[in-house]
């Protein structure tokens, strides 16, 4: 199982279609960004993380929740207590 790692501009791990995210890296590292591609996400594990996109409020992420990042739409993470785990499907659109 090889692990495809980002390097230091990216705070998290990524493994096929699985990416956590480390409560441990500066919160600096997460920073409002947008994607090249449409992306549906699906929370696998993780406690207290949020998701904002911008011009809203955040809200909490758990376990189980399916939600849309649309291509171009900024967004970011809000650390939570312990890593967040996190399958990401890139969508067509």
């Amino acid at each position: 199982m090889a692990e495809i790692t980002f390097g230091k501009d990216f705070p998290f791990v990524q493994e096929g279609e699985i990416r956590e995210f480390f409560v441990d890296r500066d919160d600096a590292e997460f920073v409002w960004h947008c994607d090249d591609e449409h992306r549906e996400i699906e929370v696998i594990d993780g406690e207290g993380w949020q998701f904002q996109y911008e011009n809203c409020l955040p809200y909490l992420l758990s376990p189980g929740m399916i939600f849309d990042v649309p291509q171009g739409e900024y967004h970011r993470l809000i650390k939570g207590y312990n890593n967040l785990t996190c399958k990401v499907i890139k969508k067509d659109g």
